[in-house]
C-alpha cells in the first residue's frame, strides 16, 4: 500500500477546560493557537488594539481542550501501520485517541508521531482530543521544583519561562506583547502506511578546487519492508538524472556513497546562481509498486568560519565556495505573536524583501522558534544565508537531566530538519547567555574543560553550549558551522571588539552613543546594533480605535513600545539632530530618519571596514532587527504589515554589490570634547558649536564591493552649498579601479575649506547669515555610465542648517509607473508615505542639485497619488503638485 496522508485541518472545536456547560467552538482551522480561535468566535477583543493586551491575559492560565471526529479509510491490509503525527504541539500536551492516551508533550518545538493501530475504528467516527495545559503555570511550578538544583535568573520577563521549551517571547520582549500561546500550532496529519521514508539527506564536502562533491546519500526507511522491496536514490539536475541507482535498506537505513565531478555548486545572493538538486528516495515493492517517496531540493557548497589571528585580533567571516562572503542583513524574530496564521507567501514575501534590499544573511534570534520550511525555502530558493540561534535567550538555563533530555529531541529533530539545506550555513548555541552569565557573575573558567564540572556550577548551560551541542553537530551535520553563542568569543568578554561576534548596543542602550560615533564602536562580526523608529502612519492607526490616541507618546501608543527607556532615547537621538515637531506624522518621520542615518553611518562605515584579504577587520553587519511580531513601535527596519521604513532603503543602498561611501570629520556639538585638561587627561571645556564651521575639517571617500572582479569607475566629488543649492568650490573628478570584493580607498583625510569668511580670526563674531555649510556628495559612476552610486556626508546636526524652501519638482508618468524627483538645494531625507502592499524602488533618499531621482511604483497607489515630505519640509504629507 502507497502511504496517505491526510491532513486534519477542518471540522476541530475547543474549548476552555472547566467551562460551565460543554460548549465547544468551532475551529476555523489547524494550524491555530487558541487566541486566534477566541478572536475568531469573538470571545475576546483584538489584543493588538489599544490596552487589550492586558485583557486577554487569563487566557494563558488556562488549560484548553482541542477535539477532532474524522472518518478514518478502510483498508484490509493488516501490516498497514497508522499514525498521528503532529507538527508542533504548544506546548504542555496530552494527547488521546479514542479514549487513549496516546501521547504527551512538554516541547513546543518537537514533532511527535503517535501509532494508533491498536485503536483504529476504520470507516467510523475517530476522536482526537488535545489537552494543553497552562506553560505559564507550569513553567512556575517548574521553578519551584527544581529551586534547589539551579538558579533561574533572566534579563527578559519572568523566570517561569526558562524551564519550559517553549518560544519565550511568548511571556513578552521588549518589542512585543506577553501573550501565552497554546494549541496544534503546527499542522497535524493521519498517515497510513506499510513503509515509509522517514529522512533523506546527502552528506557531502565540496572538494578545495570546487571541481567535484563527494558524500553520502543517507536515508532512513521505517515500517515493514517486503521481501523484494528496494529503495531506489535519484539524484536530478534540471530533470536529468546525475545519479540512479537501487539499493537495499539494512536496518532501515540506506547508505549509498557518491562522487560528482564539476557540480554546479549553490551560491548566496549577488555571488552566482542558487543552483539545486532534486534528490529523492523511492520505495518500489517486488511488483514495482511505489509504496512512498520523500523528495528535497538540496545544493552543494563548500562552507568556513574563517577565524584566523590578525592584526585586528582575531578575525570572524563566513566563506563560501573559496569566496569571502560579507555578512550584511538582519535579525529575524518570529513574524508574528500568533505563528499558526503566518502563511508561507507571507513568509516568501519577508525573505523576497531581504533579498530585494541587498540583505545576504538572516539571523534567526534564539528567543522565538525554528524557523518555518517556508522562509527556509525561500532562502534556499533566493540565496539569504541563514545563521539560526538554537532556541535559548537572555538566561541561565538548567541542565538537569530531564531537561537535557527534552532539549535534546528538539535539537537533534531540528538539525536533522535543516541540515540538508544550502542556506544553512552556521548554528549559534543561544542568544545573549554568556552576557547573563557575566552580569550575574556566574562559574566561567575557559580554562576548565570538564563538561560534568560546568553542570555543578552556577552556569550549568555551559554544559549544553561548549559540550551536548558541539557533539549533536558532530553527529548530526559534522561539516556544517557551529558557534557556541551570539555574541561570543574564544571565552572572553562578550564586549572584546578583538575576537568573535558583538551586539553593540552602545546605540540607543548602553551609553547613548551618537550614531556619528559608529566608526568608534566596529568590532570583528556586529551581529546585533539598533536603533528604534515609528512605523508609517497606517500602521500605528491599526494600533488603537480611538483618533485622541493617535500623537506621540500617548498612552496607547507609549503602550506598544515595549523598549525600556524609549521614550527619552528617542527623543534624545531626534532632538541631538534634527529641529523638533510633535504632530504624529512629522515625529514619525523624524524617528524614521534618525533609523535610516543610524543604518547608513553604521553599515557604510563597517563595511568599510571589510578591508581585503587578511585584513577584514569587521565580517559582517546584521541589523536588529528586520521584523515586527505585532504593530509597534521598534528597532524594525519594516513593520508588522511589511511596510518598508526609510532605514531599509538605507541598508540596501550600503549593501549595493558596488557601493560608495563618504565621510568627513565629526565634531560633537553636545560635549568637552575641544579641551583636554592637561593635568587629568579629561575633556573639561565648553562645547563651542562654531568651532566646526572655522576648523579645518577632512573628507574620506571609500568603495565597497562584494564583486568577485574589478571594477573601472569614475568618482566625481562635489561640494554643495545648503543654503543656496551651489557648489562652494570645483568638483573633484578620478578615474578609478574599485578593487575586487574588498575596500578601495579613493581619498583620505582630504582637506575641506571652512564655512565662513575668515576663519582664523576669533575676534570676528560669528554671524549665521554668513555662515555657508556644505555638504559633501560622492557619485560613483560603473559600467560605462549604466549605475551610479551616490552618497552624501552633511555637515551635523542638521537641525543648525538653514533648510528654507529646497524647490522640489516632480516628474510623474502614471503609464510608466515611475516619478522622478529633483531639488534645487541640498533636501534631507525625502520621503514618500509608505502604505500596505505599495512597492517602491528606493524611498528615503537625499536629494542633490543637478542630480534626479527616478522611483519606480507599483501596489495600491499611481506614482501621481504619492504623498511626500522630507526635512523641514512644509508640511509632513505633501500632495505632489
Amino acid at each position: 500500500m502507497a502511504l496517505t496522508r491526510q491532513q486534519l485541518s477542518r471540522g476541530w472545536t475547543f474549548q476552555q477546560q472547566g467551562w460551565a456547560g460543554d460548549e465547544w467552538l468551532p475551529v476555523v482551522q489547524v494550524p491555530s493557537q487558541v487566541h486566534v480561535d477566541l478572536l475568531a468566535n469573538k470571545k475576546i477583543p483584538d489584543p493588538y488594539v489599544d490596552f487589550n493586551e492586558r485583557a486577554v491575559q487569563w487566557i494563558g492560565e488556562k488549560t484548553w481542550v482541542y477535539r477532532l471526529d474524522f472518518v478514518a479509510p478502510v483498508t484490509s491490509n493488516a501490516s498497514i501501520t497508522s499514525d498521528l503525527v503532529f507538527e508542533g504541539l504548544d506546548t504542555f500536551a496530552t494527547v488521546s485517541f479514542n479514549g487513549h492516551e496516546v501521547l504527551k508533550s512538554e516541547n513546543m518545538f518537537a514533532s511527535y508521531r503517535a501509532n494508533v493501530s491498536q485503536y483504529l475504528k476504520p470507516g467510523e467516527n475517530n476522536r482526537i482530543e488535545i489537552v494543553f495545559d497552562s506553560a505559564l503555570l507550569r513553567g512556575r511550578e517548574l521553578v519551584k521544583q527544581h529551586s534547589h538544583e539551579h538558579n533561574f535568573l533572566v534579563r527578559q520577563t519572568e523566570a517561569g519561562r526558562v524551564p519550559v521549551r517553549k518560544a519565550q517571547y511568548n511571556w513578552g520582549w521588549d518589542w512585543g506583547p506577553i501573550l501565552m500561546t497554546a494549541g496544534p500550532w503546527k499542522p497535524v496529519y493521519f498517515e497510513q502506511y506499510t513503509a515509509r521514508v522517514a529522512d533523506l539527506w546527502a552528506q557531502n564536502s565540496v572538494s578545495e578546487d570546487l571541481h567535484s562533491v563527494s558524500g553520502t546519500v543517507l536515508a532512513k526507511i521505517e515500517g515493514t519492508l517486503s521481501a523484494g522491496t528496494k529503495v531506489e536514490v535519484s539524484l536530478e539536475l534540471d530533470g536529468k538524472a546525475v545519479l540512479q541507482t537501487e539499493v537495499q535498506a539494512e536496518n532501515g537505513a540506506v547508505k549509498l556513497p557518491f562522487t560528482l565531478d564539476d557540480p554546479q555548486l549553490w551560491w548566496p545572493l549577488n555571488y552566482g546562481p542558487q543552483t539545486r538538486y532534486k534528490l529523492a528516495a523511492r520505495i518500489i515493492d517486488a511488483t514495482g509498486n511505489e509504496l512512498d517517496v520523500l523528495s528535497r531540493l538540496i545544493g552543494f557548497r563548500r562552507t568556513a568560519l574563517i577565524q584566523e589571528p590578525d592584526a585586528f585580533g582575531k578575525s570572524f567571516y563566513f566563506r563560501v565556495n573559496n569566496v569571502d562572503i560579507f555578512g550584511g542583513g538582519s535579525c529575524w524574530i518570529p513574524a508574528d505573536s500568533y505563528l499558526a496564521q503566518i502563511t508561507a507567501q507571507r513568509y516568501y514575501d519577508w525573505i523576497k524583501l531581504m533579498a530585494d534590499g541587498n540583505q545576504v544573511m538572516i539571523r534567526v534570534w534564539g528567543g522565538g522558534i525554528y524557523e518555518d520550511d517556508a522562509l527556509l525555502d525561500a532562502c534556499d530558493e533566493l540565496g539569504v544565508l541563514v545563521w539560526h540561534d538554537f532556541q535559548f535567550a537572555c538566561a541561565s538555563y538548567p541542565a538537569y537531566d530531564s531537561y537535557l533530555k527534552n532539549f535534546e529531541l528538539e535539537a537533534r529533530q531540528q538539525v536533522q530538519r535543516m541540515r540538508w539545506r544550502p542556506s544553512i550555513i552556521a548554528w549559534a548555541g543561544n542568544n545573549e547567555d554568556y552576557q547573563v552569565q557575566e552580569r550575574y557573575k556566574l562559574d566561567y573558567d575557559f580554562e576548565n574543560k570538564d563538561p560534568e564540572a560546568w553542570r555543578k556550577s552556577t552556569f550549568p548551560a555551559r554544559y549544553i553550549y561548549e559540550h551536548l551541542l558541539p557533539t549533536i553537530m558532530s553527529e548530526e551535520d559534522p561539516h556544517n558551522i557551529y558557534h557556541p553563542s551570539s555574541p561570543w568569543g574564544d571565552g572572553k568578554p562578550t564586549a572584546d571588539p578583538t575576537v568573535g561576534d558583538i551586539h553593540q548596543w552602545n546605540l540607543w542602550h548602553g551609553a547613548l552613543n551618537k550614531y556619528q560615533e559608529v566608526d568608534q564602536l566596529g568590532g570583528r562580526f556586529i551581529s546585533e546594533f539598533g536603533m528604534e523608529a515609528y512605523p508609517h502612519i497606517t500602521t500605528t492607526q491599526r494600533m488603537t480605535t480611538k483618533p485622541s490616541q493617535l500623537y506621540p507618546g500617548s498612552m496607547v501608543l507609549d503602550f506598544h513600545n515595549k523598549g525600556i527607556g524609549h521614550e527619552r532615547r528617542m527623543m534624545t537621538y531626534v532632538a541631538e539632530n534634527f529641529r523638533v515637531r510633535t504632530d504624529l506624522a512629522s515625529y514619525t518621520h523624524l524617528t524614521q530618519v534618525v533609523q535610516a542615518e543610524a543604518m547608513r553611518f553604521s553599515y557604510k562605515t563597517w563595511r568599510r571596514d571589510w578591508g581585503a584579504p587578511g585584513a577584514r577587520k569587521c565580517g559582517g553587519v546584521l541589523v536588529w532587527q528586520l521584523n515586527d511580531c505585532w504593530p509597534t513601535m521598534s528597532w524594525a527596519v519594516v513593520d508588522y504589515c511589511l511596510i518598508k521604513k526609510p532605514a531599509y532603503y538605507a541598508i540596501a543602498r550600503a549593501l549595493r554589490p558596488v557601493d560608495v561611501g563618504v565621510a568627513r570629520t565629526y565634531h560633537d556639538w553636545t560635549q568637552t570634547g575641544y579641551y583636554v585638561d592637561e593635568n587629568s587627561k579629561l575633556c573639561t571645556g565648553q562645547v563651542d558649536q562654531t568651532l566646526p564651521a572655522r576648523r579645518c575639517s577632512t573628507f574620506s571617500v571609500w568603495a565597497a564591493s562584494s564583486s568577485v572582479r574589478e571594477v573601472d569607475a569614475i568618482v566625481t566629488v562635489r561640494f554643495i552649498s545648503v543654503r543656496s543649492g551651489k557648489d562652494v568650490q570645483p568638483a573633484i573628478q578620478r578615474r578609478i579601479t574599485v578593487g575586487a570584493n574588498c575596500t578601495t580607498d579613493i581619498f583620505k583625510d582630504e582637506a575641506l575649506a571652512a564655512s565662513m569668511q575668515s576663519p582664523e580670526d576669533e575676534t570676528r563674531p560669528f554671524d549665521t547669515d554668513e555662515y555657508d555649510p556644505y555638504v559633501v556628495h560622492a557619485r560613483l559612476t560603473l559600467d560605462g555610465g549604466s549605475t551610479v552610486v551616490t552618497d552624501t556626508a552633511w555637515p551635523d546636526p542638521v537641525k543648525f542648517l538653514d533648510m528654507a524652501d529646497r524647490e522640489v519638482s516632480f516628474e510623474v508618468s502614471d503609464a510608466d509607473s515611475q516619478v522622478t524627483v529633483s531639488a534645487q538645494r541640498p533636501v534631507k531625507a525625502f520621503v514618500f508615505e509608505e502604505v500596505e502592499g505599495l512597492e517602491l524602488s528606493d524611498n528615503g533618499f537625499d536629494l542633490l542639485p543637478g542630480e534626479k531621482q527616478v522611483v519606480k511604483v507599483s501596489g495600491p497607489l499611481k506614482p501621481s497619488e504619492l504623498r511626500w515630505t522630507h526635512i523641514e519640509a512644509s508640511g509632513p504629507s505633501l500632495k505632489i503638485e
